[in-house]
């Protein structure tokens, strides 16, 4: 038995000659926040729609909620809420009768209205016209729209376009009390890596349709091994005796040294080597890759086969 809320197995879609998404394997933990990362064009919104249903793949196959997609459609998509691209709204009517609109084909209440608008910041804007909204404010009404009948899972494609910093900190802090507070498990989809960052507990980066990796940030830190730069007065016999002492060192230019090290433990050990061997150290910096530096080395060439 498996608490994977979204399970593909050798998803794949082509358009003609185009293989858009290939043999991609996705687990989706249950109360999750699934960070799907990928440059544009990598197949990101087309994966989203095979998994809401939206297109069919030509190949593999996709569960949610431990079923089948094909066949279970209306049982599982109304347990799911989605924000893929721009909404589309009625231009005339107010933010809250849009949502009304939504409601009454789902038959849910109106304090299920308020409360979404309060959820996304637009309480305070519900009674004017979204013909005059912003891109910002659309997008929220949009995201509304998903959060209406608070849905066990909620797939977001790209949230935060058109956002000020204010609006995506807003996006940022929901996504992370929606697993906290009301169970839900969000799979959302971005290219803006210090957004997933600061709010993923699993992360998938997709490639040239392809799966490179998928785990947890932690996970996907410990393929890449931390740094500690020394700045030393005599940095060629500094270089030379710490690679006697076994570590592997790269001598940058100027009086700087950089180590492959493993945290502040080897950090402070270099250190005291290098005094002890009666070399001056001026500075010690302990360099740790971000998920974003990650993500663009492994992005930065076609996807091969991605981390084991």
């Amino acid at each position: 038995m498996t608490n994977n809320l979204i399970e593909t197995e050798g998803l794949t879609r082509r358009f003609g000659r185009l293989s858009a998404v290939e043999n991609l394997d996705l687990s989706v933990p249950q109360g999750s926040v699934y960070g799907f990362l990928g440059p544009n064009g990598a197949g990101k919104t087309t994966t989203i729609r095979m998994l809401l249903g939206l297109i069919r793949p030509t190949a593999g196959r996709v569960r949610l909620f431990g079923s089948p997609l094909q066949g279970n459609e209306t049982a599982v998509l109304a347990m799911t809420g989605s924000l893929v691209e721009t909404p589309a709204i009625y231009p005339h009517l107010t933010g809250r009768e849009n949502l009304e609109v939504i409601r009454r084909l789902r038959t849910g209440t109106t304090a299920q209205v308020s409360h979404a608008l309060a959820m996304v910041g637009l309480d305070g804007a519900a009674d004017r016209r979204a013909g005059a909204y912003s891109l910002g404010m659309i997008q929220r009404l949009g995201l509304a729209a998903a959060l209406m009948t608070l849905p066990q899972l909620l797939i977001l494609d790209e949230p935060t376009n058109g956002l000020d910093p204010a609006g995506i900190h807003e996006v940022r802090e929901l996504i992370r009390l929606l697993p906290r507070e009301y169970g839900m498990t969000v799979f959302v989809s971005s290219h803006l890596l210090g957004e997933v960052e600061q709010t993923a507990t699993h992360i998938g980066i997709i490639q040239s349709g392809r799966l490179i990796f998928q785990g947890t940030p932690d996970g996907l830190r410990q393929h890449y091994q931390d740094h500690v730069t020394l700045k030393v007065d005599q940095p060629e016999a500094a270089q030379q005796a710490l690679r006697l002492a076994g570590w592997q060192v790269a001598h940058n230019g100027n009086h700087t040294l950089r180590v492959v090290a493993n945290g502040e433990a080897d950090a402070s050990l270099l250190a005291s080597q290098l005094v002890g061997n009666g070399y001056s150290v001026y500075r010690v910096a302990l360099e740790q890759p971000s998920l974003e530096d990650i993500f663009l080395q492994l992005t930065a060439t076609p996807a091969a086969g991605g981390i084991q």
